[in-house]
């Protein structure tokens, strides 16, 4: 059954991500409210690597609105779209290896989680993905299809029906970002 929080965590999320293909700073805030109302959701269904990533989402939330606020002296945007380099290709595979087992064992060993592991993959993939989001890294938008994807068939175990539905909206809106994204490096380019 959907919970009023949950209605209000998609509305908000959907905002958010529309904000985010924009380059408008405005979906941080959303992330930040959307954030807080999915912690209970996934908290209530023992979701807890989803619910503890939602408070970090509010921390990374915050530095990533910081990010896009910026100027430079000229009053331009200290951030742009940008592309990783094969060393932040490199970076982003190992952190990402590295945090899905240690995030699954914390899980496996702190909580009463009956999906610890399946709870940690797109709990540290979207770790990696907010914060390359926040530099504005296009790449960005690869990861949060992974995550989105797999977060659908995770969410539909818990019953999370409209969440489901969510995220099977924020795959197709990632794949809109990375070539929004992409066609906006490419006129900066030429």
């Amino acid at each position: 059954m959907m919970s009023p929080l949950e209605i209000a965590g998609f509305v908000l999320g959907l905002a958010m991500v529309v904000c985010n293909i924009q380059q408008w700073h405005w979906g941080w805030p959303l992330a930040i409210a959307s954030s807080v109302l999915y912690f209970f959701v996934f908290k209530d269904s023992l979701l807890y690597g989803e619910a503890g990533l939602q408070l970090v989402f509010v921390a990374i939330s915050l530095w990533g609105w910081w990010q896009w606020l910026r100027r430079t002296d000229e009053d331009q945007p200290a951030v742009a779209v940008q592309r990783l380099s094969v060393r932040g290709w490199i970076l982003v595979l190992v952190c990402s290896a590295a945090l899905w087992p240690a995030l699954a064992l914390l899980l496996q060993r702190f909580t009463d989680s009956d999906v610890a592991w399946w709870d940690a993959l797109p709990t540290g993939l979207s770790l990696v993905g907010q914060v390359l989001l926040g530099r504005k890294y296009l790449e960005n938008w690869l990861v949060w299809v992974v995550v989105n994807a797999i977060s659908v068939a995770l969410f539909a175990h818990k019953g999370l029906w409209l969440t489901c539905v969510l995220y099977a909206v924020f795959t197709a809106m990632s794949l809109w970002g990375w070539r929004s994204w992409r066609q906006n490096l490419a006129l900066k380019a030429g």
